[in-house]
């Protein structure tokens, strides 16, 4: 799995860690009282969109529990903060501190695992990654704590696997579980956890976020506009190339959607990138248009934002179907069937193929 555009790795850590977390003033509140008061809970689950920092907040909340210099908040210059915050430079990327445990589809080889992680995170790595080190004590004496990345991602073997752990940790143990899609987790994985909700970034703190990655002062408005609060889709969208091949996709998309007949729809479909990640990420960039494109219309013309909402809400479907493993061919030529069948129906009226969320 590649890592975020928007995560650990963008920060240069000095400093009290929670002074590097922008645009999250009530989730940071909410750790550093719990530290404070020495109420901290053993499994968290922070949601909200990607790339608005839930990594780096679990950073800094994984730094404070190791901190060896006696800093509730973590100092972060002690050698347990700053192995904390920094990774193995080869595979797999995963932190130097050996009680600071990562978590995730694609992390760890198939090697290690005994598994090839293509859709989810599978059974073997909780037993070998969590079970396996959960049940003895940190190796350094302080505490230890397990990072869940996407955590919707686990399987529901892998979920049942982390239940009773995650309800009964061993003293010390902590869980932080992220997900941008809390409601695609096991209730049993929610009520077993503390939700801390992380909202959309202010447009300062993302300006400010891709001014430092040298994005041309003339496209500042665009890239904030277009990033809707994600310092991720910032950074994609700031991204020459990657930003290229997602209006490609976008522009193909909607020149199928406006052909005459279907013809176009179906070549479109077929010629798509078949891998689910770039695939997500193309239909992620048609949403973030769609979205904009609402926000420009909504005051001065009404009916075409509701038709944009509507084409909003079917790409939404669409990135669902994919995330459930269903055909890309299939997904992508029924979007574009229902796109064309928005513009034409009444409101109301649904389209001849709805592709169903969870």
């Amino acid at each position: 799995m590649p890592w975020p555009l928007w995560s650990v790795r963008d920060v240069v850590w000095s400093g009290v860690p929670f002074d590097h977390i922008r645009g999250q003033a009530i989730a940071v509140e909410t750790l550093t009282r719990a530290l404070e008061s020495d109420l901290v809970h053993h499994a968290y689950r922070f949601e909200g969109p990607p790339g608005v920092g839930k990594e780096l907040t679990a950073v800094a909340l994984a730094q404070a529990l190791l901190c060896t210099a006696g800093e509730r908040l973590g100092c972060g210059r002690c050698d347990a903060c700053r192995r904390a915050s920094e990774r193995n430079a080869d595979e797999p990327v995963v932190p130097l501190h050996p009680d600071f445990i990562f978590v995730g589809r694609g992390i760890y080889p198939q090697e290690i695992i005994g598994k090839k992680e293509t859709q989810e995170v599978s059974v073997e790595q909780i037993r070998r990654v969590v079970l396996a080190h959960a049940a003895y004590a940190p190796h350094e004496g302080r505490a230890k704590v397990f990072l869940i990345r996407d955590a919707d991602e686990l399987s529901i073997s892998a979920a049942n696997a982390l239940l009773k752990t995650l309800e009964e940790p061993r003293q010390g143990t902590h869980f932080i579980l992220l997900t941008s899609r809390p409601e695609k987790l096991l209730d049993t994985i929610r009520s077993r956890s503390l939700p801390v909700r992380f909202g959309p970034l202010p447009d300062d703190d993302l300006a400010a976020i891709v001014k430092a990655r040298g994005l041309a002062p003339e496209r500042l408005a665009e890239v904030v506009e277009m990033a809707a609060g994600s310092a991720a889709t910032a950074l994609e969208v700031a991204d020459a190339e990657l930003s290229a091949a997602r209006q490609a996709f976008v522009a193909g998309l909607m020149r199928a959607v406006a052909a005459p007949d279907l013809a176009e729809a179906v070549a479109f479909s077929e010629a798509i990138e078949r891998d689910r990640g770039t695939l997500l990420d193309n239909l992620q960039a048609l949403a973030a248009a769609f979205a904009q494109r609402v926000r420009q219309r909504i005051r001065s013309a009404p009916a075409s934002a509701e038709l944009l909402a509507r084409r909003y809400e079917l790409v939404l479907d669409a990135i669902d179907s994919v995330e459930r493993n269903g055909s890309s061919p299939l997904i992508v030529s029924g979007l574009i069937t229902s796109l064309r069948h928005a513009e034409q129906r009444r409101p109301g009226a649904k389209p001849p193929i709805v592709l169903q969320r969870r």
